[in-house]
């Protein structure tokens, strides 16, 4: 990632940058601009954060951290902090380039812009937010995609997506794919053992992780989960990792009509480590939400061996690849096919595993940032 500029600065909004709170945006946002800030030390980066910031995200020296009130808790607090406060503080200083990597961008700012737009699941499905949230992303995103002076999104899919979508020219939409955390890691066998003993007693274990709100499908997950224990008389639970976020009744009810519901663990969030733990002490992944951008969970349960079964819908056959069992996200039936298929096919596990040694080798954070600083030279360049 060379850099051929002097004395440049980049306002970067940094509100997801949140330790022990990262979800899929927040590791990009980690992982990218950690090694984008180490390789540009000629650059000053001025990180724009909502809150009070922790000082492992100020990553090199050639980091400013500026605090911009208040906390974007909700749409309201979206509006004021980036038509007002953002753009107050950018017509003040003056960057050469504003970098956001959630896709929020000032529509009344003249700073020339990336957006990192990781999928525009609203558009599709949204039934599945809040009223206000969802209002806010369809009037918003349209736009902030016209504003941008770049866009960069995760997956194929979701870049043919924007560009049909909100009509944007194909040569303005870069592709980077995510990474995955090089922290996880295979288990020996006697380390699984201890962690099935720590968290489902020992029995073998499907697990699902991801943030929990309708769109990753939980509601189906569970019934096929039920189906699965109707056939299968073995010891297998579910252990569903995540954070609830919004619209989770239909799942609780579904949840409490399970005669096999003590076979559902819900561990919450968990850090890092104890993920590489879950991970790879599991029987197989089971990731099958409606619609999804990228995917990281089938990405990471590849780099700790174990098989996936994930969504035929959007993104994920592009990520997968040929390492995962996929199933329809709308059909119960089809994703106990797959868990039973997971359980009963001779050599399916090993097969699926060699897969995914290979398709991991396809993401890494490294590139990913390649990708991203590349879109943002071109904006520089072009703005010289």
């Amino acid at each position: 990632m060379n850099q051929k500029i002097k004395k440049r600065t980049i306002a970067v909004n940094t509100r997801l940058l949140m330790p022990g709170k990262l979800d899929g945006i927040g590791w990009f946002t980690f992982e990218t601009l950690k090694r984008i800030v180490i390789a540009h030390p000629e650059i000053q980066f001025i990180f724009l954060f909502d809150r009070k910031y922790s000082q492992e995200v100020i990553f090199a020296e050639n980091v400013t951290p500026v605090v911009l009130g208040p906390p974007t808790r909700h749409p309201v607090l979206w509006y004021l902090w980036f038509e007002w406060r953002i753009w107050a503080y950018l017509k003040r200083k003056k960057p050469d380039l504003f970098l956001s990597t959630d896709g929020f961008l000032s529509l009344r700012v003249k700073t020339p812009s990336v957006a990192v737009i990781h999928d525009i699941n609203f558009e599709h499905r949204p039934g599945d937010l809040p009223w206000l949230v969802r209002k806010y992303y369809r009037y918003y995103f349209p736009r902030f995609a016209s504003k941008a002076s770049r866009i960069v999104t995760v997956s194929e899919f979701s870049r043919r997506d924007i560009i049909n979508q909100y009509e944007v020219p194909e040569e303005k939409v870069d592709l980077a794919y995510n990474g995955v955390n090089e922290r996880y890691n295979p288990l020996t066998e006697d380390q699984a053992v201890e962690v099935r003993k720590k968290f489902t007693g020992g029995s073998p274990y499907f697990v699902f992780v991801g943030s929990i709100h309708p769109r990753k499908n939980i509601t189906n997950l569970l019934k096929a989960f039920q189906l699965f224990k109707d056939e299968n008389k073995g010891n297998y639970k579910l252990v569903v990792v995540g954070e609830k976020f919004f619209l989770t009744g239909p799942m609780e009810e579904q949840l409490e009509k399970m005669k096999n519901k003590k076979d559902v663990i819900f561990t919450g969030r968990l850090t890092p480590e104890q993920l590489n733990e879950v991970l790879g002490a599991a029987w197989a992944m089971t990731f099958v939400p409606y619609f999804e951008g990228f995917g990281i969970p089938i990405v990471e349960a590849m780099k700790c061996d174990i098989p996936v079964i994930a969504s035929k819908a959007t993104s994920l056959p592009e990520i997968a690849g040929d390492a995962a069992i996929f199933a329809s996200p709308e059909s119960p039936g089809s994703i106990r096919d797959g868990m039973i298929r997971m359980v009963r096919e001779k050599g399916l596990r090993e097969e699926l595993i060699k897969k995914g040694r290979v398709r991991r080798k396809h993401f890494s954070w490294d590139h990913t940032a390649e990708k991203l600083w590349n879109s943002v030279q071109q904006v520089l360049d072009a703005n010289a």
